[in-house]
């Protein structure tokens, strides 16, 4: 009986252990710092003429995807009022009380100032200087201010967002560049047309904790006008490589490829003819920006090796 009891005490300890682990897992939004490992990885490859140093692009990659799942955990933190009254994130570990803030705090500087710190020793201090300052920009300016302040909070607060591949260009030369600076450019100009269309799918939830998201504060008409806008000054983004040299016609066919695509979803949700559209928009705009970048890799390493 003894031993039997041992036994369930120890199944029951390692599923809490392995629940737990996913929860801290969780809190570092795995998903969305995927998608930015993928962009800051394409700006290490674009910044060399072959293939990047193989350990300085794993502490680099390592380096900036710490300080991106400390900064998603900030986020966590600081969002636990507004995620308990919004039905996607409501279960979300801190919001559920499954972390506790304290817990949740330490893990969130643990990350941020062990990722720093090795891109700084290890990889070179720009980087690790732009990493800071993108980190800062998320889990303070943005979550804990411009959110609640303007209806532009995700246009200004895109910036930080579209770091990676600059982070990864640098950790790579140790310098800045304006081709870069254009992959900057074409996150930075994707951002709103992707998180507005979620945000007009999210009316509602927004308007109930209080944050000004543009189709709150100037309806789902104007939102959707912003969203066309703001795509057509994408598609002229994603066009700027090509312009500068940076990339060639492989890159443009797929670009255009997709940018038919892209902006059909956002002609979609302009005319606002149907519901479901918004939604698409942004699980497509999602792709969009994978895609692109793996058009922008298979472009210049093709031109090389061939």
């Amino acid at each position: 009986m003894r031993n039997s009891n041992l036994l369930i005490a120890h199944k029951w300890d390692f599923a809490s252990g392995r629940a737990l682990a996913r929860d801290y897992f969780e809190l570092g939004k795995p998903r969305v710092v995927v998608v930015m490992l993928v962009c800051a990885a394409v700006g290490m490859a674009l910044s060399v003429s072959g293939v990047p140093d193989p350990m300085m692009a794993f502490l680099g990659l390592l380096g900036i995807g710490m300080s991106a799942m400390g900064a998603a955990a900030f986020n966590h933190l600081l969002d636990q009022r507004l995620d308990k009254l919004m039905l996607r994130t409501s279960r979300r570990p801190v919001a559920e009380g499954r972390v506790k803030s304290w817990q949740a705090a330490l893990y969130a500087l643990a990350l941020s100032i062990s990722g720093i710190s090795l891109l700084w020793f290890e990889v070179n201090p720009l980087t690790a200087v732009l990493t800071a300052s993108a980190l800062l920009g998320y889990a303070v300016v943005y979550t804990a201010f411009l959110k609640w302040a303007t209806p532009q909070n995700i246009t200004i607060g895109g910036l930080a967002g579209a770091a990676p591949p600059l982070l990864g260009w640098t950790a790579m030369t140790g310098q800045l560049h304006a081709d870069a600076l254009l992959l900057v450019l074409i996150i930075f100009a994707w951002t709103p047309p992707h998180f507005w269309a979620l945000a007009i799918h999210k009316k509602e939830e927004y308007a109930k904790a209080g944050v000004p998201m543009l189709p709150v504060t100037h309806g789902n008409e104007f939102t959707r006008l912003q969203i066309w806008l703001y795509g057509w000054l994408t598609v002229a983004a994603t066009l700027m490589p090509v312009a500068s040299g940076m990339s060639g016609w492989i890159y443009l066919v797929g670009a255009l490829l997709l940018n038919s695509k892209f902006m059909y979803c956002n002609w979609k949700v302009w005319k606002g003819d149907d519901p479901s559209a918004p939604l698409s928009a942004f699980w497509f705009s999602i792709r969009y920006l994978l895609y692109l970048f793996c058009w922008l890799l298979f472009d210049h390493y093709f031109f090389i090796w061939v």
